[in-house]
């Protein structure tokens, strides 16, 4: 019996790969909670475990007395003499027995088999745990076995791993079967198991993705300084070269941009801009905001806030469409970033506008107003200004700020 239990559990071993001392170690728990159960918390005994012979032996210790009180922890001298004492034991001495694990009962056997199969999944739960404990922060690659309404269920080396929806790429399309790469965010210790979370959507997988892409990066030849991004829209890495001899900017983007297209593809195509990283914030900040041109910066370093002052032409840029560039700006290089927009001449623009090429923008009713109102070009009613305008009387103040700012905006477009 007790070889049929050993080896059915060695070759649980095989299949989960668990370490042979392990295994023994958790028969020797198991069968001691059994001893205790049959002879009591006092009893003193010794488990051992042979996994390679599949043995295992019980000895039971109790104390030779005249008369028993306690046959847990105590024997009788006429039983140790019927058993046969050839080392001759007396009264106050210990007995040593072994114990046939079939005197332990069906029912207490079957509980350890229980008690074995309970412990190793715990054990191996504790395995894959400490597994990918150790892959934090480094990319794995599994294969798309479920899609759930908001999360996708990987199999990475036989393992369930969970890519939540605020871990993917907006807007990627996933399909069951494929293969995906994401780094290892999370691990917790759950109930049913560890739960393994996965990113595609942060900072860490992007870095990841410069360190495989890059060998400068991953030989340290290059320094990644920081990283904002937007998964899927657009991100910015500031990257610092440690050879003078290496330009770090070209080193990523590669001959041709193969190195960074690589990269931009594995991403659902999010645009990456490699911009070189500033120790002076006022550099730095002119970098994160190209291409855009700035004509000057004021620093509130103890807030962490940036004034720039550009020319109107140049704030569509700064902002970027629906605020991205300045948003990411301000993320990679940790300042506030406030814009001061200086007007732009109206005698610098190069050419005027038409107001009837503006008159579906300015609308039907407030292009004739204008125009009844002997305005004819874009330029005629900036350079009449706010005042002169609200001297209109179908408009108020509201209105004729309006009308300058969209006018403004075509110049800007331009």
């Amino acid at each position: 019996m007790n070889r049929d239990i050993v080896e059915s559990f060695s070759d649980m071993v095989k299949i989960k790969g668990l370490d042979k001392d392990v295994l023994a170690g958790i028969l020797e728990d198991v069968f001691g909670i059994l001893i205790r159960k049959k002879y009591g918390e006092e009893a003193k005994f010794d488990v051992v475990v042979n996994v390679d012979r599949g043995d295992i032996e019980i000895f039971l210790e109790r104390e030779i007395v005249e008369e028993v009180e306690d046959p847990d922890t105590q024997i009788s001298i006429d039983e140790v003499n019927s058993k046969g004492n050839e080392d001759e034991l007396e009264v106050g001495e210990d007995f040593v027995e072994k114990i046939e694990l079939s005197s332990l009962g069906r029912r207490l056997i079957t509980l350890a088999k229980q008690s074995l199969n309970q412990k190793i999944r715990e054990i191996e739960k504790e395995i894959v745990y400490s597994a990918y404990k150790e892959l934090l922060g480094e990319i794995v690659v599994g294969d798309i076995y479920q899609l759930r309404k908001s999360d996708i269920l990987v199999n990475h080396n036989k393992n369930e791993l969970l890519l939540p929806r605020s871990e993917q790429i907006p807007f990627e399309r996933y399909k069951k079967g494929e293969t995906i790469r994401a780094i290892v965010k999370d691990v917790t210790k759950g109930n049913s198991g560890p739960v393994i979370i996965i990113s595609r959507a942060d900072n860490m997988f992007l870095q990841r993705l410069f360190e495989i892409e890059i060998p400068e990066i991953y030989d340290g030849i290059i320094d990644i300084k920081a990283i904002a991004r937007e998964p899927g829209e657009r991100a910015k890495v500031a990257v610092e070269s440690q050879d003078a001899r290496i330009d770090a900017v070209g080193a990523c983007v590669g001959m041709k941009g193969v190195r960074i297209h690589a990269i931009v593809r594995e991403l659902n195509n999010e645009n990456i801009d490699v911009i070189n990283y500033s120790d002076d914030p006022i550099y730095f900040i002119q970098r994160a905001l190209a291409p855009a041109k700035i004509k000057e910066i004021e620093l509130d370093e103890d807030e962490n806030k940036a004034v720039i002052t550009a020319d109107s032409d140049q704030v569509s840029i700064i902002v970027g469409r629906n605020g991205v560039n300045i948003r990411l700006a301000m993320k990679l290089t940790g300042y506030e970033i406030e814009i001061l927009r200086e007007e732009k001449p109206f005698e610098d623009y190069d050419e005027d506008i038409e107001l009837i090429d503006l008159k579906e923008e300015l609308s039907e009713e407030v292009y004739d107003i204008l125009i009844n109102n002997r305005y004819d070009t874009a330029l005629e009613v900036l350079t009449a200004g706010q005042e002169k305008l609200a001297e209109i009387e179908q408009f108020d103040e509201k209105k004729v700020t309006e009308i300058i700012e969209l006018i403004k905006s075509q110049f800007e477009e331009e």
